[in-house]
C-alpha cells in the first residue's frame, strides 16, 4: 500500500507546529554537522547542543499531540 498525503496537507503544513519544529531540529542537526565540517563549533558544550535539540525534537512531540486551533 503507498502512502498517501492527507487531504488537507497544505493546511496542515501552514498550521502545524510538530512540523516547524521538526523543521527547526532538522536545521540544527546540519547547521551542527556543517559547522563541524568547516572547523568551527558551536558556542556551546556537547550537553548544552544535545539539550538544545532534545527540548526541541521534545517539543515537537507534544505539539504534534496537542489540538490545534482553527484560524478563520
Amino acid at each position: 500500500m503507498m502512502p498517501r498525503l492527507v487531504p488537507n496537507w497544505r493546511e496542515v503544513l501552514a498550521r502545524a507546529w510538530s512540523l516547524r519544529l521538526i523543521a527547526l531540529a532538522a536545521l540544527l542537526s546540519g547547521a551542527e554537522a556543517a559547522l563541524y565540517l568547516v572547523g568551527y563549533r558551536l558556542p556551546l558544550s556537547d550537553l548544552q547542543k544535545a539539550l538544545v535539540f532534545f527540548v526541541i525534537a521534545a517539543a515537537a512531540f507534544v505539539a504534534r499531540l496537542l489540538a490545534q486551533k482553527r484560524r478563520a
